[in-house]
Order: C-alpha cells, then structure tokens, then sequence
C-alpha cells in the first residue's frame, strides 16, 4: 500500500553513521532449471529477505518454495517487521542489513541509497526487463544517475466506482475536474454520497492531495521551491481549492471514520466513489465479495490532455551492499526469478498492483482501465516522495490538511501553513 515518507533525522543520522484480482492470477513458475549454490565452493547460501507489506505474506512464501525446489542451494527466510523503518534503522546501525529488501520508494530507501547500503545496479541486464520509465523515477528520488533498487510493482491512485451504483445515477465517467465534481454533486441531489472518506487517519487526505498538487505544480517546483522561487501559497491555490471543495462532497463524519471503516463502508456501497489507492481494491473485495468495481484517473484539472496520473514505486527490490560475493550473487538470481514474467504477474495480481515487468498485464479488470496511461508514460510520481523528511515524519503535513479542511479554512490559510512547515523541515535537513 501507499507508504507515507515516515523517514526521521534519527534514521539518516544512523545511516550516515555506518556509512488482487478479480481473475485467477497466473501461477509461479515451477519449471525446473539447473542451479546450484551461488558461492564458489558450493556452499549453502542463507539469505535474509524483509519485505514490508503483511497482506502478501503468504504470496511472498508461495514464491520463496518455488524458487528454493529451483534452487536447492540458496534458502530464504522471509523477514516482515510490523514497521520496516525501525527494523532497517537499527539493521543498518548495526551492520546487518538483510541480503534483499523489498520496500516502498520512501525516504528511508533514499537514505539508504544515497548512503551506500544498496549494490548498484549500473549495467546489469535486469534493468532492461522493468519499465525505465519507473527506474528512472526512482534515480530522480536518489538524486543519481545510478539505480539502487528495480521496481517491482506500481501503485496508482484513480477514483475506484461500484459500478452498480455508477449506473444508478446514469454517470459517465469525467475527464475533467468539473465534469467530476458534476457528477459528485448529480450524486448528491439525488439522495446519494459521492465521496467516502476516512479521514480521522490524516495520511488518507494525502491520498487525494497528490493528484491535485502533481498536476498543478508542474515539473521545476521542488527546484525552484528549494531556490526560494515558488511557494506553495503562490503555486498551488487551484490544488486547495478544489481539495476543499472535494471534502465538501464527503460524508458528515469523514473527519471521524478511520481508513479501515472506510474501506469497509465504501464496499457496503456507501458511496459511489472512493478515493484510494489500488492497493485498497482487495481489501474491499474481501469486505465485499460481490461488489462490481472499476476505475478512472483522478480528473485534478480542466486540461485532459495534460492531466496525468499519479503513480509511483510501491515495491522495489534491492540488494544489501555487503561485499560477499556469494550472498550478492544468490540474491541476484533470488531477484532473476521473481522478475519471469509468470511470478511477476502473480505477485502483482495478489497484491493488487501493476508489474513493471515489460509483458505482463494486469489480470484484474477493475484497473485495466488505467493501463494505457502507464503504457504511454502519463504518470507523475508522489509528490510528498520530495518533501523535506521532517515534513513528513509523524504526519506532519496531513495533519495540516486534516485541521484546516476539517476547520474550513481557507485554501491560502492552508497552504501558508504548508509553507512555514516545509521552510521548518528545510533548515534541518
């Protein structure tokens, strides 16, 4: 799922300090291939693979035993922390980072990157089996030219519909900010809520803030908000506005539902639309498993030709920087495997997500339709993937969206308090 930038200055510190769908999902592959240990001598090799998403635990086993039958050299003990940060934080502290790590493109990944705790990845052949288009949004988080990590799976954040209800109201489907909020309110007259929201958890006003501020700010706004040339106030007054007038569209008590009841209400068929993540789509099926779903991109503004969708990196995979060259090899063939297209397919089925791996297409209809914007390269990564750190860190700026959209302030009000947040975060990093 979606991960928040959580990094603290007490993770870089330590670092610098060491120096689902709705059809079947295709099966692993099992096809025998000749393989041995990956040391020089033929000794067994032990590696350590953490991951940080608990809803695919069980996909993640599935794949280990498949790829240990193939590899009777080389085990796997998967390793799934309730908080990955923490885990890594002290991992690296101590200089036991795991053979092979599979996180979101947050900060702590960046961190870890730009501090040489992942193998670089320049020149190997797996660069050219996962789309560039996401590679290099992850070299453009690091700051280098060089790749540190493979994407594995993106996310994107569309408007999920129950279709069912989408066709009670007779809706189409919007291009444009104003059709959307046209249909929301086509909803509303007729007795209905367009919005679910749960907002009591203040990372899920991130979830709609993204689109909105990405396609307003523009490709040089995190450059020249650095050299003090734009501000959030100056730049992004559409991008509040048109939160604020979002939130209205919600139901009374969206500032006290957490994102768990939403999830569950939404699937109820609460609301004819939810704003979420794909990530989201298998939780509501199993609240729900009759529930009709699809999706469209968030409409953020009145140019359709310009509009793109937000999506970025929601799992990589990365080898530790630990200098044995068995360990390093075992967990490059670990990674060659997961990277065929059949295992690849099945884990991105299982979790909901779209596979970078070139080929392989989404087996779940519900988000089909939001392929082609990723086949043609109309994709923006997450903004708050460039605050400062400490911008992030605790829920700082959602929980500014959360006070003064709950509040009703107004848009300048709330982006000034963005403003003096991330001038705050910036003289600390």
């Amino acid at each position: 799922m979606y991960r928040k930038i959580v990094t603290s200055g007490m993770i870089a510190l330590s670092i610098a300090a060491t120096g689902c769908g709705q059809s079947a999902a295709p099966s692993p592959s099992s096809n025998p291939a000749p393989s041995t240990a990956s040391s020089g001598s033929g000794a067994p090799v032990k590696l350590e693979f953490l991951q940080n998403k608990p809803e695919v635990v069980g996909e993640w086993n599935h794949l280990i035993a498949v790829f240990e039958k193939r590899n009777p050299g080389i085990t796997v003990q998967q390793i799934n922390p309730p908080n990955t940060d923490t885990v890594l934080q002290a991992d690296v502290a101590k200089g036991q980072v795991p053979d092979v790590i599979a996180m979101g493109a947050d900060a702590t990944y960046i961190a870890m990157a730009k501090n040489g705790i992942f193998k670089s990845l320049s020149g190997s052949s797996e660069l050219s089996k996962v789309s560039s288009a996401y590679t290099k949004m992850l070299e453009d988080e690091v700051g280098k030219t060089t790749p540190y990590a493979l994407p594995y799976t993106v996310n994107a954040v569309p408007v999920i519909y129950n279709v069912t209800l989408f066709k009670k109201y007779h809706l189409t489907v919007p291009t444009t900010w104003n059709q959307f909020m046209a249909e929301a309110n086509r909803v509303k007259r007729a007795g209905g809520t367009p919005f679910y929201n749960g907002f009591k958890d203040a990372w899920t006003l991130a979830v709609s803030w993204n689109p909105l501020a990405a396609n307003e700010e523009g490709s040089k706004f995190f450059a020249n908000l650095k050299a003090g040339k734009a501000s959030f106030a100056k730049d992004l007054p559409k991008a509040a506005a048109r939160m604020q007038q979002f939130v209205s569209l919600g139901q009374p008590n969206q500032f006290g539902v957490d994102y768990n009841d939403a999830n569950t209400a939404f699937a109820n068929g609460k609301s004819v639309f939810y704003v979420q993540g794909i990530w989201t789509l298998p939780v509501i099926r199993q609240a729900n498993p009759h529930i009709t779903l699809s999706t469209f991109v968030f409409p953020a503004t009145n140019r359709p030709a310009q509009t793109k969708m937000v999506s970025g990196v929601d799992s990589l995979l990365a080898i530790a920087n630990s200098g044995n060259a068995a360990k390093e090899k075992a967990a490059m063939k670990f990674i060659d495997f997961l990277l065929e297209r059949p295992n690849a397919s099945a884990y991105a089925s299982i979790a909901g997500l779209f596979s970078t791996v070139k080929g392989v297409q989404p087996t779940d209809i519900a988000i089909k339709p939001l392929q082609p914007w990723i086949d043609k390269g109309r994709v923006v990564d997450f903004p708050d993937h460039y605050y400062p750190p400490a911008m992030a860190a605790g829920n700082q700026y959602e929980s500014i969206l959360q006070g003064a959209l709950s509040k009703k302030a107004s848009p300048q009000s709330l982006l000034q308090q963005l403003d003096n947040l991330y001038q705050q975060s910036a003289s600390h990093q």
